[in-house]
């Protein structure tokens, strides 16, 4: 009881001072929108406004922040649609570049024309995609009261107090699915005032996916309900391996018969190590091309000047530069194409794990892709994901602890197919012992403990 009302305390505190910065905080969206951090016109949407009529009937929201969380729960929201089409399903994210990327993956729209034509002739069902209110009373009640959403699905660690206690004061039912806490994050709810904030914020869900023990230990230990735990698996190894290769043939045309390796999601920092280890190789695989794809976009072109200064023939995917036999390196600083460049080289190298304080990246993509992958020691939260793989096959993620090693495993991989092929399949094998199941284990704990609601009942 006491730590219910000490809660309920520390939140009307966050409540009236998130009130009273609202307009502060107004204007700085305003001001990411003319840096163009939020997307020029629906913009308003961040604040709670609306800029879709809202269908009649139930509403189920689903919320991730940004395109990673965002490409792991497309699979359940399609899992959705196609049981119960009588439900709107609204999806939200928080940045724009995720929202560019995700719009067109929705059942909705179309990505693949025949396929979602007949989907939703078949299931008649309606999906929305917005921008998420920032955490303000004003804007999240206004999100609140046009939507009127029956349940919410968090994605990861999205914990914000008045979304979660507004939306639990409307009666909503909350589910946190693939639910992760990092240790600076967990250190940070621990803290003797927070602690009592997010007690109360995890009292309110009914349904809890931890993406492992440790995390549902994190939880636990923040007050969570142990009888809301439950485990369904990683919802990012419940990647879809239909991806569309359309405009990718003539690259594959102009890389047939060169030795070909990516390093994705690379930070800055690491930069210099993958051109480094591209330097040496080159020396016995004079034929070699490395694919670089930046983890932020912008980037990509900061390294393609500094290259180009140094003589390096390098091409920019941005600029339309053609892809000749010249070109040592390609830097793709796109988004949303890095599925169908996994399934354009056979060597994988995932960035974001080569530097201390790194947290790693999704290494499963790319081994869906059928790509052999590397990554380094610093993989964080996806340690779990890593060993997981490992386990069932020793031979599928390979981690090196640096450049040289990286340049070493890099050598043998071009120069023996053979052990090329091997950690190939063996990447792809353990993918699928993993990835089996995972979302209809979602979907029916979903369904168990977040559909029970009367207004989502058939």
């Amino acid at each position: 009881m006491f730590t219910s009302k000490g809660g309920e305390t520390v939140y009307m505190i966050y409540k009236a001072l998130t009130y009273g910065l609202s307009p502060f905080i107004n204007l700085h969206i305003r001001w990411r929108m003319f840096r163009g951090l939020e997307h020029p016109l629906r913009w308003p949407e961040r604040l709670g406004q609306p800029s879709l009529p809202r269908p009649h009937g139930s509403l189920i929201w689903f919320h991730a922040v940004s395109l990673g969380e965002g490409m792991c729960v497309i699979p359940v929201i399609k899992r959705c649609v196609e049981r119960r089409p009588d439900i709107t399903v609204l999806m939200t994210t928080t940045t724009a570049s995720a929202f560019e990327v995700l719009k067109p993956l929705l059942p909705s729209d179309v990505i693949y024309q025949e396929f979602v034509t007949n989907y939703l002739e078949k299931h008649r069902a309606i999906t929305t995609c917005q921008f998420a209110p920032v955490d303000t009373p004003v804007a999240v009640n206004a999100f609140l009261q046009y939507w009127k959403p029956c349940a919410l699905v968090l994605v990861e660690n999205e914990l914000w107090p008045n979304l979660v206690l507004g939306a639990s004061a409307n009666g909503v039912m909350l589910a946190l699915i693939n639910a992760r806490m990092s240790i600076k994050s967990f250190n940070n709810w621990s803290r003797p005032v927070v602690r009592l904030l997010a007690s109360l914020m995890l009292s309110k869900f009914s349904l809890i996916l931890p993406l492992s023990n440790i995390q549902a230990i994190h939880f636990q230990l923040l007050q969570a309900p142990p009888f809301i735990i439950k485990f369904s698996g990683d919802l990012k190894l419940g990647t879809e391996e239909l991806v569309d290769m359309r405009n990718m043939e003539d690259l594959k045309e102009n890389i047939a018969g060169r030795c070909v390796w990516m390093a994705s999601s690379i930070h800055r920092g690491e930069e210099e190590v993958m051109l480094g280890v591209h330097r040496a190789l080159m020396q016995k695989h004079p034929n070699i091309l490395t694919i670089i794809v930046p983890r932020h976009p912008h980037f990509g072109r900061e390294i393609a000047f500094n290259l180009q200064k140094k003589g390096v023939n390098v091409a920019l995917r941005s600029d339309g530069d053609s892809l000749t036999s010249e070109t040592s390196i390609y830097i793709v600083d796109t988004l949303g194409e890095l599925r169908q460049f996994y399934r354009l080289t056979p060597i994988a190298v995932i960035g974001g794990s080569f530097m201390p304080g790194f947290t790693g990246h999704n290494v499963s993509e790319a081994a869906a892709a059928g790509c052999a992958v590397l990554t380094g020691q610093y993989v964080g939260h996806f340690s779990n994901m890593v060993t997981a793989m490992q386990r069932l096959n020793p031979l599928s993620i390979m981690q090196v602890r640096g450049g040289l090693e990286l340049e070493e495993n890099l050598d043998k991989l071009l120069s023996s197919p053979e052990i090329l092929e091997e950690r190939r399949l063996a990447a792809k094998r353990a993918f699928h012992g993993l990835s089996n199941g995972v979302v209809e284990n979602v979907w029916t704990l979903l369904q168990r403990h977040i559909f029970r609601n009367k207004s989502l009942q058939l």
